[in-house]
């Protein structure tokens, strides 16, 4: 899957994805092959950080 480069966006998409169909980061990133630390680095930097425990990134 190709994850857009705008970091806003990409926020939209993941928790999304996370609160519809993915019980956790680990695998949503697993399943649709995208690579866990980029998305986690691209979030940071308008400073969302996930929580495991709302399985969402805030």
């Amino acid at each position: 899957m190709e994850l857009p480069s705008d970091p806003v966006i990409l926020l939209s998409l993941i928790n999304t994805k996370l609160r519809d169909f993915y019980p956790t980061l680990d695998i949503l990133c697993d399943e649709l092959d995208i690579d866990k630390d980029s998305v986690i680095l691209s979030l940071r930097t308008i400073g969302c950080e996930y929580d495991p425990v709302s399985n969402r990134f805030q």
